[in-house]
């Protein structure tokens, strides 16, 4: 999706209060220009985890390194997220679940690379194809999505932004949080929308991989 369809979705959002039309396409064109060349230093200079952990993994436990899962991005459309597998492959042989803070899912390498969000490294991929942002509401399953906007109705304002790969939701709750909490942290992030929210959360994330300390 291009900046201009992206801007028209912004202002079509009732819940964003603060940016006006010139801002709006200021925004966008900064934060797409900002995303690229960060996601693509980030992958240079991150490759060498990465390279680490997968080995950790495959050490650990039988089964791929990375996987792959569909998840809803801006206005509906499915994409496929890149993760370091953080569960043991057979995980959701009895359906899919909602991820919680202690899930018995999770291998060991798993507890520590989801703490770190070492896990997440790979969306960067996702970032350089224009499917992500850096910063935004982290992208739901279709299944979850279709759940939880019939439980509670305006789940699906989320799809109004680009998912990121960090969000406002991620440093306030990470997997402790409900559905119906994460809307409210993300409704936040959208009604306040804004290059400076965007570093903040940057920071506070980068805080986070270096310290364990805020990933719940």
């Amino acid at each position: 999706m291009g900046v201009k369809e992206v801007e028209k979705t912004l202002l079509n959002e009732s819940t964003i209060n603060n940016l006006k039309v010139p801002s709006v396409r200021r925004y966008l064109i900064f934060k797409n220009f900002f995303d690229f060349f960060v996601a693509l230093i980030g992958l240079i200079i991150t490759s060498p985890i990465i390279i680490l952990f997968s080995i950790l993994i495959k050490l650990e436990s039988k089964g791929p390194v990375f996987y792959k899962q569909e998840r809803v991005g801006i206005n509906g459309k499915p994409f496929y997220i890149i993760k370091l597998r953080s569960m043991f492959v057979n995980a959701e042989e009895n359906g899919a679940q909602w991820a919680s803070k202690n899930d018995p899912r999770v291998t060991r390498m798993g507890v520590f690379i989801r703490k770190t969000r070492i896990d997440e490294l790979p969306q960067l991929f996702n970032v350089l194809k224009g499917e992500m942002s850096l910063i935004g509401p982290r992208p739901e399953r279709p299944m979850f999505t279709e759940k939880f906007n019939e439980e509670i109705p305006g789940f699906v304002e989320r799809l109004s932004v680009k998912p990121g790969i960090t969000g406002w939701a991620q440093i306030n709750g990470g997997y402790d949080i409900s559905p119906r909490e994460k809307l409210t942290l993300d409704k936040h992030y959208i009604r306040n929308i804004s290059l400076l929210l965007d570093f903040k959360i940057l920071i506070r994330t980068v805080i986070v991989c270096f310290t364990g300390n805020g990933a719940r």
